[in-house]
């Protein structure tokens, strides 16, 4: 797991993500929204739709909402349009960085990441600079406890074989979850496959993951990148922020302390 995500997964314990409840539907309501107006209402005909429909839920955004939003999006109802932007650039260390944004203004949110950017100690890049470092996969993560030996249940092989079975192609111990990437299209069965034999699966999404990872392996640099991915991610705008960057747990237990 990156040390992008390993630190969402510590804001998340620590409650942050609880203060942005309310940011964090305005989100999630966007997507579904853009979603809805690029393939229709048709959930399932509609891949990108299906996905925010699922992402909304299970962040507990009410259905009512969330049917108002996909209205909005094929014009049944009034309604901001918003369209999808994708950022480049680079925070300090050389860490490359991709961000993605649903907009109603593009020239403002342009400028307002390129500060961001730059008050970091970072950079904005050309169009295509930094995403052919990255790839697009889906991810699907299992809870994992342990027995009172001491064993992860369920075990790593049980995981592996399932998945298997519905295209996934790795898998990440990660102390209390196994992540299993797959091919982005494979997401949703491998959910349905894993759900089905009674694992508790608590995220399936696509993400962007990186062929080269960047360690940061002193507090200074991991405290620099962590600040600019914390405001990109502050932005109303920004959606998600992808990053090619690692920071031993030791150093992110000194950062969250």
């Amino acid at each position: 797991m990156s040390g992008h995500s390993k630190w969402a997964t510590i804001k998340h314990k620590k409650g942050a993500q609880d203060k942005a409840r309310g940011k964090l539907f305005a989100k999630l309501i966007r997507q579904v929204e853009v979603a809805a107006r690029e393939g229709g209402s048709d959930i399932s005909s509609n891949a990108g739709l299906r996905t925010a429909f699922a992402k909304a839920r299970d962040a507990s955004v009410p259905l009512d909402t969330i049917e108002r939003a996909v209205k909005r999006g094929t014009g049944e109802l009034e309604g901001v349009r918003y369209e999808a932007i994708t950022y480049e650039g680079y925070a300090p260390a050389g860490v490359a960085v991709i961000v993605e944004c649903l907009s109603d203004n593009r020239n403002r949110t342009g400028a307002e990441i390129r500060n961001i950017f730059a008050k970091s100690g970072g950079s904005m890049a050309e169009p295509g600079s930094v995403s052919w470092q990255f790839e697009r996969k889906g991810i699907v993560v299992v809870t994992q406890k342990k027995d009172s030996n001491g064993n992860a249940v369920p075990s790593e092989d049980q995981v592996m074989m399932a998945g298997l079975e519905a295209g996934a192609e790795d898998l990440v111990d990660n102390g209390d979850s196994w992540n299993l990437t797959c091919s982005a299209s494979d997401v949703h069965s491998l959910k349905e496959v894993l759900e089905g034999q009674g694992y508790e699966v608590t995220q399936a999404e696509t993400t962007l993951i990186s062929n080269t990872v960047i360690e940061l392996d002193n507090e200074s640099d991991a405290r620099k990148v962590l600040r600019v991915i914390d405001a990109l991610e502050d932005h109303d705008d920004v959606q998600n922020v992808y990053a090619n960057f690692d920071v031993p747990d030791q150093i992110l237990e000194q950062i969250q302390d």
